[in-house]
């Protein structure tokens, strides 16, 4: 899960707008903004702003730092 927060800082810490990142990927603000409310970056996409934003822990950003397990009748008697 994508961490907008820590992203929409990298991208004003670097001096630019969701509209310039929009650009660089070559897509519309608006398509820009609905991926970013739904994790809909693609790899491609999350590697140029990457490489662009200087992300040292792009994990932080682009993954979530839980994982939950629901436990359920078939996990229960997992060793």
């Amino acid at each position: 899960m994508l961490d907008a927060n820590k992203l929409r800082g990298a991208i004003v810490q670097n001096g630019y707008t969701q509209k310039d990142m929009a650009k660089l990927l070559g897509i519309t603000p608006k398509t820009f903004y609905a991926k970013m409310a739904t994790s809909g970056f693609g790899i491609d996409e999350a590697k140029i702003l990457i490489d662009h934003l200087n992300i040292k822990n792009p994990c932080d950003i682009f993954f979530a730092n839980d994982v939950t397990l629901k436990v359920t009748d078939k996990t229960k008697n997992i060793s």
